[in-house]
C-alpha cells in the first residue's frame, strides 16, 4: 500500500506523519536457500538410543531490532552468509552430543569411539563427525546451537541495535523446532 493512502487512512499516526514509532521494532527473516544442511545423527530418549539415520535440515533464521540509518534491519546478505557459514560446518557430518548423558565418548588421534550401555559401539572418523557442546542431537538444541553461533558472528560483525534473535530448525517439512533469545 502507498504511504499517501496509509496517511488517510491513519491519519494520527507516526508512521503516517513519517515519524517512526520507537516502541515498535522490525523484523527480517532468511530460509532454505542454500540455508540447509545434510547430517547424520541418532538422538537418546528415555531408555532407547535411535538408529542412526539422518536429515536434510532447514534453517530458518528471524533477527528483531529497530531500523538503521539506512532503514534496515540487518542486510540480508550479511545475515544469510553467517547462518551459511554455520551451515557449511554442519553438513555432511555426523551431530554428536558431546554433552550427553547417555553416551560415553572418548577419542584419540582420529576417532571418537561412542558407547551406549553395553548395547551399542560406534567408532567414527573424527574429520566425519560434528562435535557438538550439546545434550542431545534433537532439532530443539540444534536450532539452540545454531543460535549461539549466531549471536557469537552477529556480535562481531551485526549491527549493534539487534534486540532479538529466532533460530528455527526443521527436520523434514512440517516437522521444526525453534530457539529464541535476546541479543
Amino acid at each position: 500500500m502507498h504511504w499517501r493512502r496509509l496517511r488517510g487512512v491513519l491519519p494520527n499516526s507516526r508512521y503516517a506523519a513519517g515519524m517512526p514509532d520507537q516502541s515498535s521494532s522490525h523484523a527480517v527473516t532468511v530460509e532454505r536457500q542454500r540455508l540447509r544442511f545434510a547430517a547424520g545423527h541418532f538422538a537418546t530418549f528415555a531408555d532407547e538410543l535411535e538408529p542412526i539415520h539422518g536429515h536434510n535440515y532447514d534453517v530458518f533464521v528471524e533477527v528483531v531490532g529497530p531500523l538503521t540509518d539506512e532503514s534496515w534491519v540487518i542486510d540480508f546478505s550479511l545475515l544469510k552468509r553467517l547462518t551459511r557459514e554455520v551451515c557449511e560446518t554442519l553438513d555432511h557430518k555426523f551431530l554428536l552430543q558431546m554433552d550427553s548423558r547417555a553416551l560415553t565418548i572418548t577419542d584419540d588421534d582420529t576417532h571418537y569411539v561412542i558407547q551406549y550401555r553395553d548395547e551399542h559401539a560406534y567408532r567414527l572418523p573424527k574429520h566425519d563427525v560434528a562435535a557438538l557442546p550439546i545434550d542431545n542431537s534433537t532439532a530443539e538444541r540444534l536450532s539452540q546451537y545454531i543460535a549461539g553461533k549466531l549471536t557469537e558472528s552477529l556480535e562481531v560483525t551485526g549491527p549493534p541495535s539487534l534486540a532479538r534473535l529466532r533460530v528455527g530448525v526443521e527436520e523434514m517439512p512440517g516437522q521444526a523446532a525453534w530457539f529464541e533469545t535476546d541479543l
